[in-house]
């Protein structure tokens, strides 16, 4: 398969667009060895007035390239031990990105393995520091550019996204996990019938759950803790 990556102009949007967007999409990773990497199935947005995201308030060393251009990486460090990925989006200026939490394999599992030990396959890639590590992402890659299919790392457009959205979807919207700030926003997408989804919200409680809900249940209401998207 010829993996032809996102335009730049792609970023252009604001987060919230993009991360919904994304959903399908192949996030990839050169390595000397050949590419690993697979579609992305789970992500969360952070916008420029939102006190959760880095580019709030000010520009600093660490948050300077989320102020862009759209379209790259930003790569962050957290807890001492685990990076996160990200796209950059928005016009230069404007501190919006969208964190990649999960990504379900595709391409290059043996060399995922080789770099994250697991029991499970599962395990590989469901969570934002599990697929960095997998995928050998690091700090390195910040800054990059996601729209070059010579960059370290990059996106793909997926030439069957629309039979893999009809497969794991519907796309369902919730708020965000693992942060107190603006936490209550609906920034985080999901396709519901992926298994590489990190984590599930059940309930009108938004109580954080493992266990994947059955295809049927839905909140309707965005003011709850999840809903369809379509």
């Amino acid at each position: 398969m010829k993996l032809q990556p996102l335009p730049e102009s792609f970023y252009l949007p604001t987060a919230d667009k993009v991360a919904s967007e994304l959903l399908g999409h192949f996030l990839i990773r050169n390595t000397p060895e050949g590419i690993c990497g697979g579609a992305i199935v789970e992500t969360e947005a952070y916008l420029t007035d939102d006190p959760a995201c880095h580019g709030f308030g000010r520009q600093t060393p660490r948050n300077k390239p989320m102020y862009g251009p759209p379209g790259r990486a930003y790569v962050y460090f957290i807890y001492g031990n685990h990076w996160c990925f990200n796209t950059v989006c928005c016009p230069p200026g404007v501190a919006e990105a969208v964190l990649v939490r999960a990504i379900e394999p595709v391409f290059g599992t043996d060399l995922m393995r080789k770099a994250r030990s697991v029991e499970k396959e599962i395990q590989l890639t469901n969570g934002p520091a599990k697929f960095c590590e997998a995928l050998r992402i690091t700090g390195k890659m910040n800054g990059v550019e996601l729209w070059q299919n010579d960059s370290p790392v990059y996106v793909a457009r997926n030439p069957e996204l629309k039979e893999f959205l009809h497969t794991r979807g519907p796309v369902m919207i919730s708020t965000r996990v693992g942060i107190t700030k603006a936490a209550g926003l609906p920034l985080r997408f999901y396709l519901s019938q992926s298994s590489y989804v990190s984590r599930w919200m059940s309930g009108r409680t938004g109580r954080r759950s493992r266990k994947k809900p059955p295809a049927s249940e839905n909140i309707a209401d965005r003011g709850g803790k999840r809903t369809r998207l379509n």
